[in-house]
């Protein structure tokens, strides 16, 4: 099998994800994802499509993520896991798509407007 790849975004994170045939091996940036993610939440979060289609054993996964914060690169990673999949095997997109696996999430941050202190707060106000 070839290397299928996939990208995911979520806030200003971007992963780009290659998957290929393997033992289950996570790379971030050419860390593993226990060192890259120490939290089991996060590591739960990235893994969750390949749980949910039980083939974690299956797949190595390498991954380039740039930006954003720890939250916002385990979603946009586990967008590009289950895009990869998808194209692998188009059959599991419905299950992936009813746990929302296959939804980009289109929040991101508020632009700072002018004159205020942030997008949305503004200056204390005084009458006289």
């Amino acid at each position: 099998m070839e290397v299928i790849n996939a990208l995911g975004r979520r806030k200003s994170a971007v992963a780009r994800v290659f998957v290929s045939e393997g033992s289950g091996k996570i790379t971030i940036n050419k860390k593993d994802l226990t060192e890259y993610f120490p939290s089991s939440i996060m590591q739960y979060v990235v893994k969750q499509p390949l749980n949910k289609l039980g083939v974690a054993e299956k797949y190595d996964v390498k991954v380039n993520l740039v930006g954003g914060g720890f939250t916002g690169q385990s979603q946009a990673l586990r967008l590009a896991i289950a895009r990869a999949l998808v194209k692998i095997n188009p059959e599991d997109k419905s299950a992936l798509r009813s746990e929302g696996f296959m939804t980009r999430d289109p929040r991101s941050v508020e632009r700072k407007k002018p004159g205020r202190p942030k997008a949305r707060r503004r200056f204390q106000f005084s009458k006289r």
